[in-house]
């Protein structure tokens, strides 16, 4: 049988367990793009999200299967271990992390867009977010990615970053006033609206 997109995570999963190819593809298809702008939107680097993006799958076809259901999600699992994969990539680099993304946004203009000026505000804002966002220390920049980027919910984030849930509130607190400082005083602009931004585009 065939799955489609009403088959959960879980019986993606059990039909994975079973030798489906097709249930793989169709769960790496459903959950790639999350996993991607998580380590992207952590590390700013394309190459890395992409590597680590496939080691995560693999990772989930070849550990066993050590996932449970009844210790969280399947996302929140993946989640966990594209976080374990980037920590220990940071820390075999340790030249920490760069401020500037590899990858330009290529994004062509809307049609009937006229205002160049305003789409060019709008690219140099977004580029002020990621990198604002890049520079956060590592446990702010985490709770900010999943919460306003990912827009996971506490207890999820806090499942992957393995903290209890009043720990996300505070840092993602901490993370966002660290954020606000950053971007007012790179451009004066609203600091967290861009956020909105970086989100759809990333």
């Amino acid at each position: 049988m065939i799955p489609n997109g009403e088959d959960s995570d879980d019986q993606l999963l059990q039909r994975l367990r079973h030798g489906d190819e097709a249930a793989f593809v169709c769960l790496y298809r459903r959950r790639q793009g999350g996993i991607f702008r998580f380590v992207y939107q952590m590390s700013g680097s394309e190459t890395l999200a992409e590597d680590l993006t496939q080691e995560v799958f693999l990772a989930l076809i070849s550990d066993g299967f050590g996932y449970a259901a009844d210790r969280g999600t399947l996302g929140g699992y993946l989640y966990g271990i594209a976080r374990k994969l980037l920590l220990r990539h940071l820390e075999r680099e340790r030249t920490g992390v760069p401020i500037g993304g590899e990858a330009e946004i290529d994004e062509a203009v809307r049609p009937g867009a006229v205002d160049v000026l305003a789409d060019l505000t709008r690219r140099e804002s977004i580029e002020a977010v990621r990198r604002a966002v890049l520079a956060l220390p590592r446990r702010y920049r985490e709770a900010v990615v999943l919460c306003d980027l990912q827009e996971m919910d506490y207890a999820g984030a806090a499942a992957i970053i393995g903290c209890a849930v009043g720990t996300v509130r505070s840092r993602l607190h901490r993370g966002r006033a660290l954020l606000a400082q950053k971007l007012n005083r790179a451009d004066g602009r609203a600091a967290l609206g861009g956020l909105q931004v970086e989100r759809c585009l990333i």
